[in-house]
């Protein structure tokens, strides 16, 4: 499998939603299931079903995070000799060159890509148009409703 990069952040935030999984939701789950089980017949025990269901939910989540973690390459940006370059995991703060609105956003991994919170993936069409670029550059960028420029104003590695 090809390796993923993952910021050092979102790679903290999967570690830490195992640990939780691991060390609180999967023995509550299995307590669950055992109080379910003192309840008699399982085959009419919705408790039983919705303990067991969550179980499966839960051993899935384990094993997709323990996964994306063995294929992931950490990047750690803060490290990388980038010089007012837009790279993997850099902090972008542009202005929209029609409406003069400022966003930032952060080029992070597909996998921790949430546009909420301002970060996108380095596969977007954004990203995509921003990275190798530096700060003062112009850059043009395919949007759904038509061609977008954005000056970068500031790149920050953190």
């Amino acid at each position: 499998m090809k390796r993923a990069p993952i910021t050092l952040q979102g790679a903290e935030r999967l570690r830490v939603e195992l640990r939780r999984l691991k060390s609180e939701d999967r023995p509550n789950i299995i307590k669950a299931i055992a109080e379910a089980r003192s309840h008699g017949d399982l085959s009419e025990n919705a408790e039983y079903h919705a303990a067991r269901e969550q179980q499966s939910f839960i051993e899935g989540r384990i094993n997709e995070i323990e996964t994306r973690l063995a294929n992931a390459e950490v990047i750690d940006v803060t490290r990388l000799p980038a010089n007012q370059r837009v790279v993997f995991g850099a902090t972008v703060d542009l202005e929209d060159q029609e409406e003069g609105v400022r966003i930032a956003y952060q080029i992070v991994g597909e996998d921790e890509a949430d546009i909420r919170r301002g970060l996108i993936s380095v596969t977007s069409p954004i990203a995509r148009a921003l990275v190798g670029k530096n700060q003062g550059d112009v850059v043009e960028v395919a949007a759904p409703a038509g061609p977008r420029a954005y000056e970068i104003i500031a790149v920050r590695y953190q």
